[in-house]
């Protein structure tokens, strides 16, 4: 049979008991002290009591005739009682000079020496002493009788240390009585602070808070997604690495303890991450990545803060548009697919009608239209991605009714491009510029999209130009177009108002610009220069400047 162990303590009941213990510790140091402080105050006011008593014997005119007399004891015995009872002292002895007891309690220890010192009585001076009698321990006082100059009685006054003692415990139980209301009181605060404490650690202890502590460094350092915490105040209470990288900011930079305003992040970010209600899914562009936030709140009777979580989605976008631009393709392929078997049974018929030369020339006419349009673009975009680009572009254009031609003005050889500008950002702007024109011209009178693919005259930069037939756009909205979310067509599934936020956020990766004006015969001309860092190999090219 298994004995199951005491679970350990939480940490709020180590905390109580911890300060159960030290209150009760303090408590019973003070009593102890206060009852050795009163114990010797108490003896010191019983000594200053009985010298009182006893100069006041001493003192006393009657006291001085009665010892005169013949028989001093007969008179002194019912004097010395009845200040015993006045004065709350427990004896008042009247004694000779040599000791010899006159007056006592005891009626049986009269005519007895007196047991104690008398000596610096004698000399005329006044002391006490503790001193153990014929009634047990005492605090006395002796002081000389003075009749003229000579010593002619002593006096002695005293108090009993168990009557001491009674009194110093009287007042150490009281003493006790409040300091035992405090430990109740102190008790009780201490189990409702703690009781506050155990919500709070969710009655954990020590152990396992450290543990959790433990496991939460982990895991914060472990998770690739970005992580943020947010305390009511949108300041940065927490983040993890992968948050840092996904906003931009170095591991040295410290941003705890900032507004979310002062990080420096793009405002539509910022709003979403100061905006009291939760975001779901919400896409969101930064300077070279594409984002994606959940904001979640985190409530307790009121506002705590926010966790936020980032999840990069640059490359899956990317891949997106790739997609996109594939099923264009595939679309495209399987109307080309569709005309050329409408060509290929048009040959077929036209040879089983026995008009052998008017298949050739038909079929030879279908080709070198094909392969015109080939050469055009080979001709003047040679490099290679762009190319190919261009004449999926074309084929897509065609099938949905929109003419796409390459300027006659553009000039780019293979070999220009260099390593720090990849085929993957050229594919995300020129083939969304295109997209968009198309989109535009399509719908019109004699569509048309033309597109310009050249060096600079300095052959420091790359031009891609490309200009539409449609309906423009507004100057009003001439920066507008670029940022996330706008957009003049209709929201599809998927959303819309993303494809030319993309565009800038690869030109701007490259430090290049993008920008829209009017075209001269109606609408739109967009234009992304991008600088060409290997301006030598530019500099050798025939072509690097048109």
């Amino acid at each position: 049979m298994r004995i199951p162990l005491p679970r350990p303590r939480s940490l709020a009941g180590q905390l109580f008991a911890m300060q159960a213990v030290l209150i009760a510790v303090v408590v019973a140091g003070y009593a102890l002290f206060t009852y050795v402080s009163n114990r010797g105050q108490a003896e010191q006011a019983a000594g200053r009591q009985a010298t009182a008593v006893a100069r006041s014997v001493a003192d006393s005119p009657s006291v001085r005739q009665a010892i005169r007399s013949f028989a001093p004891s007969a008179r002194l015995q019912p004097y010395a009682l009845e200040v015993v009872r006045d004065t709350d002292v427990d004896f008042v002895t009247i004694m000779d000079p040599r000791g010899i007891r006159w007056t006592h309690p005891d009626p049986d220890q009269i005519g007895l020496v007196f047991q104690g010192n008398t000596a610096p009585a004698l000399r005329g001076l006044t002391f006490t002493e503790t001193y153990t009698g014929t009634l047990g321990p005492s605090v006395r006082a002796v002081t000389p009788v003075r009749d003229g100059g000579r010593i002619t009685g002593l006096v002695s006054a005293g108090i009993r240390v168990e009557e001491i003692s009674q009194r110093a415990q009287e007042q150490l139980t009281a003493l006790l009585a409040v300091a035992a209301g405090a430990l109740g009181l102190g008790a009780i605060g201490t189990y409702v602070i703690n009781a506050r404490l155990r919500r709070h650690t969710h009655g954990m202890n020590a152990t396992e808070l450290s543990h959790m502590h433990d496991y939460h460094q982990a895991a914060l350092h472990a998770v690739r997604e970005g992580l943020l915490m947010l305390d009511g105040q949108y300041r940065v209470a927490l983040i993890n690495d992968g948050g840092r990288e996904l906003l931009g900011m170095t591991s040295e930079e410290n941003v705890v303890g900032r507004s979310v305003a002062q990080l420096g992040l793009p405002t539509p970010l910022t709003g979403a991450l100061l905006a009291s209600e939760p975001r779901v899914d919400e896409v969101h562009l930064t300077a070279d990545r594409v984002l994606v936030v959940n904001t979640s709140p985190v409530t307790g009777g009121q506002r705590r803060g926010s966790v936020v979580t980032l999840r990069d989605v640059t490359e899956l976008q990317s891949l997106m548009g790739e997609l996109d631009s594939e099923r264009g393709f595939t679309q495209a392929l399987r109307s080309q697919a569709h005309e050329a078997a409408n060509r290929l049974h048009t040959v077929v018929s036209l040879i089983e009608l026995g008009r052998a030369e008017e298949a050739v020339d038909f079929a030879t006419a279908e080709l070198e239209l094909a392969q015109a349009l080939t050469d055009q673009v080979v001709a003047a975009v040679s490099e290679p991605v762009l190319a190919a680009l261009l004449l999926g572009k074309t084929a897509q254009a065609n099938e949905r009714g929109v003419e796409l031609v390459v300027s006659d003005d553009s000039r780019l050889d293979d070999g220009l491009l260099p390593d720090t500008l990849p085929a993957r950002d050229l594919v995300t702007i020129l083939g969304n510029l295109i997209d968009n024109a198309v989109d535009a011209a399509q719908g019109g009178v004699r569509p048309r999209v033309t597109v310009t693919a050249l060096t600079g005259e300095d052959g420091s930069e790359l031009i891609l130009r490309v200009s539409d037939t449609g309906p423009g756009v507004d100057p009003d909205h001439a920066e507008a177009v670029f940022r996330r979310g706008f957009t003049t067509k209709p929201s599809g599934p998927g959303g819309r108002g993303l494809g030319l936020a993309l565009v800038r956020q690869a030109a701007g990766r490259h430090g290049g610009v993008l920008s829209v004006t009017s075209g001269s015969r109606g609408g739109a001309v967009f234009e992304a220069r991008l600088p060409l860092r290997d301006a030598a190999v530019v500099a050798k090219s025939p072509g690097g400047a048109v």
